[in-house]
């Protein structure tokens, strides 16, 4: 190929990518409580041609792409100077995943990778893979990313899939230079660790998910709570449970903490996960509940069911049947900003506000965890509703 044709293959191909990034984003469905939007905020296709592709002709005859990009997903979130920024799971072709900031104006489009991925310190056991940051602007100044650290599990030379996750902790000022600090401790693997963004009783305090295993949650009885005096030197010495899983519900088999939860007047609002098993597999779905001001720990309301469920093609991808979130941002005005992936491939927007979803928090109603509940619960809404069914009509 000379030097002429291929400047026009990666001009062409800067075009095409240039177009998606500046795409505008548009409203696509509502239930008043949330509002979708029509497009993934970010896909593989929004990673630079630089990271991909050797631009000199010379290396690259053929013009091939050299460094594959799999899956964008799994995204913290953070406002920061003045734009909405995710620290995203971008995985390889090579299944290795890594951390890079994309930003963005609104909130909703025009989401930009950074020049470069995050350079993230190792410790003195390597990991083998990171991935699902939390990010936590916490009051003592900075900004603390908790993820997941996974190893092979040494204990089982012969076997090829056994892993061990810990959670790890970087902290950092500017989303760039990344301080390493030591894995927290647990008596168990943790995944989906949280890092609280106040001091409780002037200690550090952690949502925890304590499981068996690296997949199953075993005799981990839901989401916990663990206060730690030193986050440079993390020991989780007792958890307690505070929202337990449930046979029969969005959580039966393994629940987990998204991003730190938000501060209202009336209490804690928590977005999490949740997963259940069925004839397709593992299926992730995403729920809330709240917990009191006074005390993060006891649960002021717990809506039943999921608040995002996969729909359309966020059913598709390269783990079906999932959502996930570990990042949202509320602004100063009330509107928050629920980012989440589908299927572990491509990230998504939902934008709601912080009056809306403590209303359906606190009137929701909570599982009543039998289907002649449910439907009393139905019967007892349509009851109430008898004077208003006028508005039915066409």
């Amino acid at each position: 190929m000379n030097e002429t044709s291929f400047r026009e293959k990666i001009r062409a191909r800067q075009r095409k990518l240039e177009a998606l990034l500046t795409r505008k984003n548009e409203p696509a469905d509502s239930n008043g409580v949330w509002t979708r939007y029509k497009y993934p905020v970010l896909t593989r296709e929004h990673a630079p041609l630089h990271w991909r592709y050797d631009l000199n002709p010379e290396t690259n005859p053929f013009c091939m792409e050299r460094i594959g990009v799999n899956a964008v997903f799994n995204a913290g979130a953070i406002r920061f100077n003045g734009k909405y920024a995710l620290v995203v799971r971008v995985e390889g072709a090579d299944r290795k995943s890594f951390f890079a900031v994309a930003e963005s104006p609104n909130g909703i489009d025009n989401f930009r990778f950074r020049d470069k991925p995050i350079v993230m310190p190792e410790t003195d056991d390597p990991d083998v893979n990171v991935y699902d940051m939390r990010l936590t602007a916490h009051e003592d100044g900075w900004i603390y990313g908790i993820f997941c650290s996974e190893r092979k599990d040494r204990s089982r030379p012969g076997d090829l899939s056994a892993a061990v996750a810990t959670a790890a902790v970087a902290r950092t000022h500017d989303l760039v230079r990344w301080e390493r600090l030591p894995d927290i401790r647990s008596a168990s693997q943790q995944r989906n660790v949280v890092l609280h963004p106040e001091f409780v009783d002037g200690k550090y305090a952690l949502y925890t998910r304590p499981q068996d295993g690296f997949i199953d949650a075993g005799s981990g009885s839901g989401i916990g709570w663990a206060l730690v005096d030193d986050i440079t030197n993390a020991v989780i010495r007792e958890e307690k449970t505070i929202d337990r899983r449930y046979y029969h519900t969005v959580k039966e088999l393994k629940n987990g903490e998204g991003p730190h939860p938000i501060k209202t007047p009336q209490g804690w609002l928590h977005i999490a996960h949740g997963v259940r098993m069925c004839a397709a597999g593992l299926r992730y779905v995403i729920y809330m509940y709240m917990t009191a001001l006074d005390d993060p720990t006891r649960v002021i309301a717990e809506p039943a069911g999921h608040l995002l469920a996969p729909v359309g093609e966020e059913r598709v991808g390269d783990v079906s049947n999932v959502l996930f979130t570990n990042g949202w941002i509320a602004d100063e005005n009330g509107t928050v900003y629920i980012y989440y992936a589908s299927c572990d491939t491509r990230m998504h927007v939902a934008t709601s506000t912080v009056e809306r979803l403590v209303d359906y928090c606190m009137h929701t109603p909570a599982d009543g965890f039998r289907s002649a509940a449910s439907v009393a619960r139905i019967n007892e809404l349509i009851e109430r509703n008898r004077p208003f069914m006028e508005l039915l009509k066409p």
